[in-house]
């Protein structure tokens, strides 16, 4: 099993909050012949269409010296789940969570260049302090 990020009980615990049951802790998945784990897998019921919303969240902490440098590793890290999902799991949607003061680094540069949108990212951005509403970015 591999090492959780420092905040995966946090964000855990948030989208508990705001209603997603928490399916799979980790939620295993194939690259080929290989196997992975993104962090959560969750679902919550949408009452008004009778269907269940499902997502696949990996939880990165954001603690090395460069923001830049790690975000480089998360986002090849969340395209290669990305992909799988698509063979595996289509409905799902998976996200990235990342702290707040990480995102607002990455706002100033990355999030605001042209070209970043065609990636298709699906970002929650959490509060490290304290558990409150995550803000979704899709």
């Amino acid at each position: 099993m591999s090492r959780r990020d420092k905040t995966h009980d946090l964000v855990r615990t948030a989208l508990e909050k705001e209603g997603w049951t928490v399916t799979d802790d980790p939620f295993y998945i194939k690259i080929g012949r290989k196997s992975a784990q993104i962090d959560l897998g969750a679902e919550r019921v949408i009452i008004a269409e009778k269907e269940s919303e499902k997502i696949a969240v990996e939880v990165k902490s954001f603690t090395a010296a460069s923001t830049l440098t790690e975000f480089y590793h998360a986002l090849g890290q969340f395209l290669m789940y990305q992909s799988a999902l698509k063979n595996t799991d289509p409905e799902r949607v998976l996200y990235l969570a990342l702290p707040a003061d990480a995102y607002t680094e990455l706002s100033e540069d990355i999030f605001n260049f042209n070209h970043f949108e065609h990636l298709n990212h699906h970002l929650i951005v959490y509060n490290t302090i304290e558990i409150e509403a995550l803000t979704w970015i899709k």
